[in-house]
């Protein structure tokens, strides 16, 4: 822990003497200290930076840094540059970024940039941009690469290494090349270490691994990712509707992905419309917009809660105690839902259960929701009777709601992903809020119910 502090602690004070050389205007020196550095740590120095200092930084960067560095800046910090740079450097930026990189840059910009930028990149650039702009978003097309080395079946090790040569630069990777047909059909994969250990005379075809394993374009990204993780790859090959191959996914465009998909799974349990802006990047009112939506619809279904409250006003006034435990019951509620929500959720993204598992999914959740409940409710009476001192029929009350509510909501937490799932919307959105304000809803009818029972208490 204190070495990972002092790491931290060093990349913070090189971070603050290169803001400084910027702003004192020495810019030589800070040429030379960045010339060394790793683009990524340049990027996170310059995302940390306001705008105009940061499109300084930029152009202080040598040519080949700054290519580099661009594509691991902030989308906003992106955009923000492009606009300022004229159209040929803007288009030196775009030729010497990957096609999916430049793609994705693309997408965020207005109309009459794209245009600009379009009009003066190369025309292979702006034939691979098009190529991928047409797959639909969050598709696999979409956030595949088009840059890498494709090998024939007649080719011998010796003319496969100097096509690695001749066009290994411009590829997302040289690791693992790919063996074509004419038709340019996916036939076979040959990894790099093998093309160094071979004899330089023998056939690709030969050597090839023909067992090959690929996505389609329209393949969804998170499901292209969780393929490459169950498979541990580096690199996916996509392949259209007649296995030809289009595009490679690559193991940094899974990271993306996987946090992208994870992000947005955390803002939609917590009732927040994604966004895709760093937080502290993400203005007052377009925060406001993520959140008012959702905040409205679950403020407005809160209603319903306070309409059972308002219907058992006689046993309320009767026995005011019994208003002391609502809160506990409903939070119970909630949390229970929540576990069983969160599990499932992680469940159906992992794909470690399907929709037929639903039964088994059910009759599980029970079993623990049993034995959670009686046991939250053995501990709960005896704080109720010793250290509240409530009546037993109180007590009674409340443990025999807390074992329903609990048994309820890991029931309800279980279903309402899987359904949701199944019906083609995302689980997440049946998370957190909205079992809770179900459970908190169903959790009040149990206790009043139970309490003009047990109680004899005319409604």
């Amino acid at each position: 822990m204190a070495e990972e502090t002092s790491e931290q602690e060093n990349e913070e004070l090189q971070a603050e003497e290169l803001i400084e050389l910027l702003k004192t205007k020495q810019y030589s020196r800070l040429r030379r200290e960045v010339a060394d550095m790793n683009e990524a740590d340049i990027a996170a120095i310059m995302d940390s930076m306001e705008d105009e200092d940061s499109l300084k930084m930029f152009r202080i960067l040598p040519k080949d840094l700054a290519a580099d560095v661009f594509p691991m800046l902030e989308v906003d910090d992106q955009k923000y540059i492009i606009m300022q740079l004229s159209n040929k450097e803007a288009s030196n930026i775009i030729d010497n970024l990957m096609a999916d990189d430049a793609t994705d840059l693309l997408e965020e910009m207005p109309a009459n940039v794209v245009k600009k930028i379009l009009a003066n990149a190369s025309p292979e650039t702006r034939k691979d941009i098009n190529h991928l702009l047409q797959y639909p978003d969050d598709s696999a097309g979409s956030v595949m690469t088009v840059e890498f080395v494709d090998l024939k079946e007649d080719m011998t090790v010796q003319d496969a290494i100097d096509r690695i040569r001749k066009i290994g630069l411009d590829s997302e990777t040289v690791n693992v090349c790919y063996v074509l047909d004419n038709k340019r059909v996916l036939k076979g994969t040959v990894a790099l270490r093998y093309l160094l250990i071979m004899p330089q005379d023998a056939l690709i075809g030969k050597i090839m691994n023909e067992n090959v394993i690929s996505v389609t374009t329209m393949t969804d990204q998170e499901e292209a990712a969780q393929e490459m993780q169950k498979y541990d790859f580096t690199v996916m090959p996509v392949v259209d509707k007649e296995n030809r191959m289009v595009g490679i996914i690559t193991i940094d465009d899974v990271v993306d992905i996987m946090e992208e998909e994870a992000t947005e799974d955390m803002e939609k349990m917590a009732a927040i419309i994604p966004s895709e802006k760093p937080y502290l990047k993400t203005g007052i009112f377009e925060t406001f917009r993520k959140r008012i939506p959702w905040l409205l619809l679950l403020m407005i279904s809160a209603t319903f809660t306070g309409a059972i409250i308002t219907s058992y006003e006689n046993a309320l006034s009767r026995y005011v105690v019994l208003t002391a435990y609502i809160p506990m019951l409903m939070d119970t509620g909630g949390n229970a839902g929540s576990q069983a929500s969160v599990s499932v959720i992680r469940g159906l993204s992992l794909q470690e259960i399907r929709f037929r598992d639903l039964v088994r999914v059910i009759w599980k959740e029970i079993r623990v929701a049993v034995l959670c409940g009686f046991t939250l409710a053995f501990v709960n009476f005896f704080k109720l009777i010793l250290l509240d001192r409530v009546t037993p029929e109180i007590a009674l009350i409340v443990c025999i709601t807390l074992v329903c509510v609990v048994i309820f909501s890991k029931t309800i937490g279980a279903i309402l992903p899987m359904v949701t799932d199944k019906i083609g919307f995302d689980p997440a959105v049946m998370a957190s809020p909205l079992i809770t304000t179900i459970v908190d809803a169903v959790s009040l009818s149990i206790y009043f119910a139970l309490a003009t029972s047990i109680l004899h208490i005319a409604t």
